[in-house]
């Protein structure tokens, strides 16, 4: 069945990674404690570096999981209340709207709000830690938005329950995410580095040439090889590195995860439930998205920005899950929602019965 599942994931796949596409693709495919590697054209075009199972790549919102985690495994250590209205942790937050929002709207995108830089015409500058604060204190309902009403996705707001998981823990959040999560699975390739000056990862020389070159959906370099863009002038708030050999670790821990901690262990489960219905499609959980097709239900999240492009998506009922990593934008990452999980559900039910 290893085989046939190969298969349909190549098969996929090689359309979209041909030599004349900008960079690579990595993919990791984690099926009942197996897992198969694919890997495509470059990391840099121009040293022709290879993708390997080891390249690091910019994991833009695939950051949002593990946040996400955070909160659901304080919540499940009596730690943090995903009802903890949200001056509670951050007191600077004093507006009329913000002053209502909860830690649970936050993580399942139910807060309402949408800052500016959660859409185009993205802002020419950067936020200060205060700005920041300023930009949420002075939002108003556009359109009789409530807390806990409707679902509207904002990397702002994510960018927010950072500050509140730092400020309740005293932690920076590389650090949290390091003791909590990603040492206990044992991810020793994934960190969020500091931003250097000129907007590159703090990163050693060797992890460096591990590193990707991004590139736009046309083939144009954006940025230094360790690009890290972002909104805001203050730390943490750069993107997650990590490697296709460690998101399929996390992928076998969202799935399994027979061999950890009973605590982190429910904590990725309970990420995983939905909380928010949109639609009879489409679901919110605690940053994964739940999306209802015939015969089987991915839970996902995608993830992009203009030089880097993610997804992981996982049929917890089947025990399987899959990584696409590439280093340019806008790659169809929907093939592996609409096309391969399916496929490889309908294979592993077939087996099954």
């Amino acid at each position: 069945m290893i085989a046939q599942m190969r298969d349909i994931v190549a098969n996929e796949l090689a359309p979209t990674a041909t030599p004349d596409q900008p960079g690579g693709l990595a993919a990791a495919l984690y099926a009942g404690s197996h897992v198969e590697f694919f890997n495509y054209g470059f990391a840099d075009d121009a040293t022709r570096r290879p993708v390997t199972p080891d390249t690091l790549f910019n994991l833009g919102s695939l950051r949002k999981p593990f946040e996400a985690t955070l909160v659901a495994l304080g919540t499940l250590r009596g730690e943090l209340r995903l009802g903890d209205h949200l001056p509670k942790h951050v007191p600077e937050l004093t507006g009329d709207y913000i002053r209502r929002v909860t830690v649970g709207e936050l993580v399942t995108h139910t807060s309402g709000m949408l800052l500016p830089t959660d859409h185009p015409p993205w802002p020419d500058g950067t936020f200060t830690r205060a700005q920041f604060i300023d930009m949420f204190n002075n939002w108003r309902p556009q359109a009789g938005e409530m807390p806990g009403k409707q679902r509207v996705y904002s990397h702002a707001g994510y960018v927010l329950l950072q500050l509140v998981l730092e400020r309740y823990y005293g932690t920076p959040i590389a650090a949290l995410f390091e003791q909590r999560i990603l040492k206990p699975i044992g991810m020793n390739a994934t960190s969020v580095p500091e931003r250097g000056e000129d907007s590159r990862a703090v990163m050693d020389e060797v992890w460096m040439h591990r590193a990707v070159q991004g590139y736009s959906d046309q083939g144009m370099a954006i940025g230094p090889i360790g690009d890290q863009q972002s909104y805001f002038d203050f730390p943490g708030t750069g993107q997650m590195f990590s490697s296709p050999r460690d998101l399929a670790t996390f992928v076998a821990t969202c799935v399994d995860g027979r061999s950890i901690d009973p605590h982190l262990r429910e904590a990725l489960r309970m990420t995983q439930h939905e909380i928010f219905r949109v639609d009879e499609k489409f679901g919110q959980g605690m940053a994964w998205e739940t999306v209802r097709l015939p015969g089987v239900t991915v839970v996902d999240k995608p993830g992009g920005l203009n030089n880097a492009s993610g997804y992981i998506g996982l049929v917890p009922a089947r025990r399987i899950g899959i990584v696409l990593l590439a280093n340019r934008g806008e790659y169809p990452h929907e093939i592996a929602r609409y096309k391969i999980l399916p496929a490889l559900a309908r294979l592993v039910a077939s087996h099954a019965g």
